[in-house]
């Protein structure tokens, strides 16, 4: 049993994916994960505003954006811009662990893109103009997707911390 440790330990150490790697990886996913789950609330009329207003329809004015296709390259570039999310939390945020760091971030990253960054997107409403079912939604959405970066980056911070630790013990 000691061997299969060391053993596991030794594989955690070679394991050629740096942290900050994991965590662009991370983010990622999670910004392909959450704007497609955003997507289908917005088909589904739980929110006036599509992840397409944000990224497209703002700066584009053309038919295939109301396509599949401009589904699909939103998704796409959501999943890019996470890259930029994941890289902030995990300059600043990521040796705090606790769920509830991300459930701030993500509430701060709503209010950053609804009520700072609202001129920006032409095609975005004021959030004083948003019906509250939009409003809570995306709200939730961006808790979620706080959640998923922040846990995710910290989680495995920490366990590599832990790991590092352990590591000098069984040497020791």
């Amino acid at each position: 049993m000691k061997q299969q440790n060391q053993q596991l330990e030794q594989n955690k150490h070679e394991n050629p994916m740096t942290i900050l790697s994991r965590s662009l990886l991370t983010g990622f996913i999670g910004g392909i994960i959450w704007s497609i789950f955003a997507t289908i609330l917005y088909y589904f009329n739980f929110t006036e505003v599509a992840p397409k207003s944000f990224i497209l329809s703002s700066w584009f004015h053309a038919e295939w954006i109301d396509t599949w296709l401009g589904t699909v390259i939103t998704i796409i570039a959501i999943g890019l811009l996470s890259l930029v999310t994941a890289l902030v939390y995990y300059g600043l945020l990521k040796k705090v662990s606790s769920i509830w760091m991300g459930v701030v971030f993500g509430i701060v990253l709503w209010i950053i893109i609804f009520y700072i960054m609202n001129p920006i997107f032409s095609t975005v409403p004021q959030v004083a103009d948003l019906d509250m079912d939009t409003i809570v939604t995306t709200l939730c959405v961006f808790i979620l997707y706080g959640t998923f970066i922040g846990y995710s980056i910290s989680y495995d911070y920490h366990d590599l911390q832990r790991a590092k630790e352990d590591s000098k013990n069984a040497k020791a």
